[in-house]
């Protein structure tokens, strides 16, 4: 298949899985396999970006794509960002670490320099739309520009911006919502195939499918709803390719946890996880990124070396029980075969 000029034997996009999650060999794993891996450019410095993508490349010829997040700056409640932090005092204490509630752009203008200087084939934009200038200095560079959207309002936005494709998150999905905003409820929002419905009246563009896809089950149906390829993300985080902490890995096959929920306690925006005590403890988080989100890092960072899946985030979709301990390519084949045969056989 073609997907934005790229050709892909699946219909099969790896997910940018930022915070280390996603890695140079987890990308090239998913390629090579047939499929379109993706970096994670989130919380990277933009020379750790680079070297990444120089690795991937040496570790691959197929195509790749990279994902930004867009610095946000939304003005937020500095009283209740406070409270918040005082309330991880304890956390804190026990782990003999300090919380900082601090802003930061993410260095995204330094790393999109680095995509402009040295282009990639795609490169995915979450937490906004880039401006109509930058995805046009992406485009003169070579690169095809995907904007991740959860509304079809969103979404009408990233075509305007000139976008040459949507990523549409549902739901479903685990880690970070792509919200432009995170000024609505923890657990508003559209589910994949309804959003996908909504699209396909709204948009031309390609639009790729994000959230609770697992099987090559899931693949087919978000293609019958009009999507051009499918995401996979939670479904590759055992793999022994995935930058996932043995923590995280751990606990998505232990029977203590038994559900995800969306949640702001660990970086102030709303996020899906395995619900956890931290979870709980801190349910009235305030929408206050990235400020949480650098004042909670040292208390995940202790938790994990600790070996403590309590303190810190569990980022999963819904469907994380089908996650499987296998080499990506092998996840990528399964699931592109088991699409493959459900396509053949009428599933359309």
């Amino acid at each position: 298949m073609d997907l934005l000029g790229q050709s892909l034997r699946w219909p099969i996009v790896g997910a940018p899985m930022a915070g280390g999650a996603s890695t140079p060999d987890l990308a090239a794993a998913v390629s090579d396999a047939g499929g379109l891996g993706f970096l994670a450019g989130g919380y990277l410095s933009a020379e750790a970006l680079d070297a990444q993508i120089a690795e991937l490349r040496r570790l691959t010829d197929a195509p790749f794509g990279v994902n930004l997040f867009l610095p946000q700056r939304t003005e937020v409640d500095r009283a209740a960002v406070d409270a918040y932090v005082d309330s991880l005092r304890a956390e804190a204490e026990t782990l003999g670490v300090e919380t900082v509630a601090r802003w930061d752009d993410d260095a995204c203008p330094d790393k999109l320099e680095v995509l402009l200087s040295h282009p990639v084939p795609i490169v995915s934009f979450t937490f906004g739309c880039p401006s109509p200038e930058t995805v046009r200095r992406l485009q003169r560079a070579g690169s095809r520009v995907v904007v991740t959207i959860t509304t079809p309002s969103e979404a009408k936005l990233a075509v305007a911006a000139g976008a040459d494709a949507l990523s549409a998150q549902g739901i479903e999905a685990g880690g970070h919502q792509g919200t432009f905003d995170d000024d609505v409820d923890p657990d508003t929002g559209w589910g994949l195939l309804a959003l996908l419905a909504a699209l396909r009246t709204e948009v031309a563009i390609p639009v790729i499918a994000a959230g609770g896809i697992m099987t090559g089950s899931d693949v087919a149906a978000v293609m019958i709803a009009g999507a051009v390829a499918a995401q996979l993300g939670t479904a590759l985080l055992r793999c022994p390719e995935s930058g996932a902490s043995d923590v995280h890995k751990s606990a998505l096959v232990d029977p203590i946890f038994t559900g995800t929920a969306i949640t702001r306690a660990f970086s102030g925006r709303r996020a899906r996880g395995l619900v956890n005590d931290f979870m709980r403890r801190h349910r009235q988080a305030p929408s206050a990124y990235p400020q949480i989100n650098n004042a909670t890092r040292a208390i995940r960072r202790g938790s994990v070396a600790r070996g403590d899946p309590h303190g810190t985030n569990l980022w999963a979709g819904q469907g994380f029980r089908l996650a499987q301990d296998r080499p990506a390519a092998e996840v990528v084949a399964a699931v592109g075969a088991d699409f493959e045969t459900r396509w053949s056989s009428g599933g359309r």
